[in-house]
């Protein structure tokens, strides 16, 4: 898969602006937003400026945000505000952080960086500005770019949300190997907008200007056509065997890419996780890639697979050559995978490292590796990650590559992560979107053909200071590899020598630059920014050093963390170790802090080193409200909690006391999944939903309170993980997701996120957010809505309701009807033992049964209904 270097510009008013605003221009106006890209040798230099005005006649709010490649750090940030300049400061992350924790205590907003996408994570920040007044934000970022199937690219994401007026991306492109190939391309381009795009090349230098006026801008009278991709592609050329050095004012860096060589045999295994929570799309997606995948074999190959659950299955005791035959039978296999079970992730690898030791005629020269794909947790087998790791290094011992990639959300990366680059390989997450297929596919490509193994780069050591990785275990046809370093001492020459093995033959290729003729070659300042090969060598050390932390011991992890910081401050970089404070007017500071792959699971409740073996999590109903929403686990190991006051205490009491009897005698279509109390009754029921109806349910729709409420149960399992609340007046609409919240109002939309505490105020409706546990929305006189978030280990939503008495006798839907209309039965009204009992609901009789113990009275009367 080409990874790509990724920009997105959004510099837009708040959506509070835009909905009071009926002019053609918004009050808060985008007169400019230029992009200023410089790309040397790789290294990108990128400056995003935007100007906005305030045309109102009282003070309003602008925001900027902008999406920037994962790989890249932010160097420096600025707002200007009628003259006045609030910096961006760079600090120990540590040190930063303790400040700022306090000051969100007291209610200040969140952190400026998160992660938004596979490529991208998200700058943001937004500043009050007064009538007439005029603010400038500018942020700057570094990154050097990596080559992948056999290009470069640069991708700059274009949304600013209106018309502007001074509207330009302007890119340079230095390369002084020489530009093999260079092309533009675009999502949103018109035979209008083909008109402001102008390029200009020769030999080493490409000039992309992209500058439309206001009319070519234009979809209609106020719309924009800026919406989509802007992409730049290209690659070098390569003439020198040894690759090309290039240097900078004692700095040098060594790009070495072969080409037209001839490619490994590969002995790989495919270790595929098919539990249960692989169901549905993953599932479906991940036949789809392996199915591509066969197809890409060559002849030459030699593949097998292991599918695993809570039981390893090897597909074939050895590994088969990638002949059409057997090509056809793993394709036969692939199409009858299912999901179902547990996750043996230790068993799985372990079978693999088995299958390819005793693995017989494969060819001499050739290269063995492991492909996991997995996209959970371990709860079969060896469940301690840390076990896992050393088990699985000890029995690879160096002698074949292992490649893990985490499909979703529930895959613990750092886990991955580590195992990974502890056996000369890589993590990468698939994500689940609608390209997950293609993601797979893409991975595969960019190892699918080796063609170097052994690499090692020698340089003079007594001349040469901070030397970068010079030792690499697989070169693959497409990439580059990169090393850098300090020159020391005087030279006048530098050589290097690289040894590495080939399909073929052991190769050593020699060259030698001339220092002096090099530093002539970047003396056209226009093209270049400052010491750029310096930064370059810093960037890419703090790369390496961070890398080493992953997989290193924990007593080596605080110094090279510490080397790491140190550069890190030195360089202006916002790396995970540093933070940016960025004061805003009224001394109020924000963090811009970097985010890792790690960051992005979500959380599991697992402590470092430990088992994965399920743990008490909060349920939805442990806060202070009657919950409907339960567990697709036991019940019994769920039905527990203190309720807040009155009804809702004596409900639990009840409940607690039922576990064992809940546990022990489950509902006949599975656990229950809304649990409520009837009004006016000591009376609970525990009401399950035959999903094979439909999977939204229509909950409650009151109305006189101007409430509904919609519910999504998820795909395969038997809880829900989406809620829908719609208010009439004001008219506001909440959706409520397990991965964020968002709220609609007058068409427009704004993201809460589910990593902070924050809230809202729309016409006298309430939402707030409490950081990981819930949200609530409250408006006067009428029924308060909460939802509240489990994260492990699938996640799930909650429902509660508070203030009930509220509701009218209008009140209907699937739970609606429960606080109208629901009796019991009078023939069993009396009965307190009774095992089963009629309650009449809407004018239809239900035979309800009871969940109970020896010892107690009821617990919860459990009903099934199909909506």
């Amino acid at each position: 898969m080409e990874q790509r270097t990724l920009l997105a510009l959004m510099a837009f008013s708040s959506l509070i602006v835009l909905a009071e605003t009926n002019d053609q221009k918004p009050a808060v106006e985008i007169y400019s937003l230029q992009v200023d890209c410089k790309v040397t040798s790789r290294f990108a230099h990128t400056v995003i400026t935007s100007r906005i005005v305030n045309r109102a006649n009282e003070s309003r709010e602008a925001t900027f945000e902008v999406e920037l490649p994962k790989t890249a750090f932010i160097t420096n940030f600025s707002m200007s505000i009628d003259g006045e300049v609030y910096p961006g400061i760079i600090k120990e992350k540590a040190a930063a952080q303790n400040k700022y924790d306090s000051a969100v205590s007291q209610g200040q907003s969140a952190g400026l960086v998160k992660i938004t996408d596979r490529k991208l994570e998200q700058f943001h920040v937004s500043v009050s500005i007064a009538a007439a007044s005029k603010v400038t934000f500018e942020l700057t970022y570094e990154e050097l770019l990596k080559r992948q199937l056999g290009k470069y690219e640069l991708l700059i994401k274009v949304r600013p949300k209106q018309l502007v007026k001074h509207f330009q991306i302007d890119v340079h492109i230095f390369e002084p190997q020489g530009i093999h190939f260079l092309e533009t391309d675009s999502t949103f381009m018109t035979n209008e907008l083909t008109e402001a795009l102008t390029k200009e090349q020769n030999e080493t230098k490409a000039h992309i200007l992209f500058k439309p006026t206001l009319d070519q801008q234009k979809k209609n009278s106020d719309e924009t056509l800026l919406n989509g991709d802007f992409v730049v592609r290209y690659d070098v050329k390569r003439e020198a065997t040894a690759g090309d050095i290039q240097i900078v004012n004692g700095y040098f860096v060594h790009y070495f890419a072969p080409r037209e060589m001839p490619v490994f045999p590969k002995n790989v295994i495919f270790v595929i996780d098919r539990s249960g929570s692989m169901t549905g799309r993953k599932i479906e997606q991940t036949r789809d890639a392996l199915l591509k995948i066969l197809q890409d074999l060559r002849q030459e190959d030699h593949f097998s697979f292991i599918t695993f659950n809570h039981k390893v299955v090897e597909w074939k005791s050895s590994l088969l050559p990638a002949t059409e035959e057997n090509v056809a039978s793993a394709a036969a296999l692939v199409q009858t995978l299912t999901a179902r079970g547990g996750t043996d992730i230790s068993g799985a690898l372990l079978a693999a490292v088995g299958v390819l030791d005793k693995a017989e005629g494969l060819p001499e020269h050739s290269v063995s590796m492991i492909i996991l794909l997995t996209d959970g947790q371990p709860t079969s087998g060896e469940r301690n990650v840390e076990v896992i790791q050393e088990n699985v290094q000890k029995a690879i011992n160096g002698k074949y590559a292992l490649f893990c990639l985490g499909f979703g959300f529930d895959v613990s990366y750092k886990f991955l992560e580590k195992m990974a680059l502890s056996n000369g390989g890589i993590a990468r997450r698939i994500y689940e979107n609608a390209d997950a297929a293609l993601q797979l596919q893409g991975f595969y490509q960019e190892v699918a053909t080796p063609i170097l193994m052994q690499i090692e780069m020698q340089y003079p050591e007594n001349s040469i200071e901070g030397l970068t990785k010079n030792n690499f275990k697989l070169f693959f046809e497409g990439s580059e590899i990169i090393v850098s370093g300090k020159i020391s001492n005087e030279l006048d020459l530098l050589p290097v020598e690289i040894k590495a093995q080939s399909h073929t033959s052991n190769l050593t290729l020699k060259e030698e630059a001339n220092v002096k003729e090099k530093e002539q070659v970047f003396q056209n300042q226009r093209y270049i920014f400052g010491n750029f090969i310096e930064r370059l060598w810093a960037y890419l050390t703090i790369q390496q050093l961070l890398e080493k932390v992953i997989s290193a011991q924990e007593e080596d992890q605080k110094a090279l963390e510490a080397q790491a910081l140190d550069l890190s401050l030195q360089y202006s970089f916002v790396t995970p170790l540093t933070s940016m404070v960025v004061t805003k007017p009224q001394q109020q500071e924000e963090l811009a802090n970097k985010p890792t792959e790690a960051d992005n699971d979500k959380p599991s409740n697992l402590p470092a080193g430990a088992s994965s073996k399920r743990l008490h999590s909060r349920m939805p109903w442990e806060d202070d409200a009657v919950a409907a929403g339960a567990r697709g686990g036991r019940p019994g190991d769920r039905l527990r909690s203190e309720f807040q006051t009155g009804i809702n205490r004596r409900m639990f009491s009840t409940v607690s006391r039922f576990r064992d009897a809940i546990r022990a005698q489950p509902t006949a279509n599975g656990d229950p999944q809304l649990l409520l109390q009837l009004p006016r009754q000591n009376e609970r029921i525990c009401l399950n939903i035959d999903k094979r109806a439909q999977t939204s349910v229509h909950l409650l729709s009151d109305p006189e309170q101007g409430l509904t409420v919609t519910g999504k149960l998820g795909d395969g399992v038997n809880h829900f993980v989406q809620f829908d609340i719609n208010y009439v007046n004001p008219p506001v609409q909440i959706h409520v997701y397990t991965h964020a919240i968002l709220v609609s109002h007058n068409n427009k939309n704004n993201w809460l996120s589910w990593t902070t505490s924050t809230s809202s105020t729309i016409q006298g409706l309430k939402v707030s957010v409490e950081k990981e546990r819930s949200v609530t929305a409250s408006l006067p006189d009428t029924v308060t809505v909460k939802i509240s978030l489990v994260r492990f280990p699938e996640d799930f939503l909650g429902l509660y309701f508070l203030n009930t008495d509220r509701f009218s006798d209008k009140v209907t839907g699937v739970l609606g009807q429960f606080y109208s209309k629901a009796q019991f039965g009078s023939n069993s009204n009396n009965d307190q033992r009774a095992v089963e009992r009629l309650l009449r609901v809407s004018g239809s009789e239900h035979k309800i049964s009871r969940l109970e113990s020896a010892s107690e009275p009821v617990s919860c009367w459990s009903i099934d209904l199909t909506p």
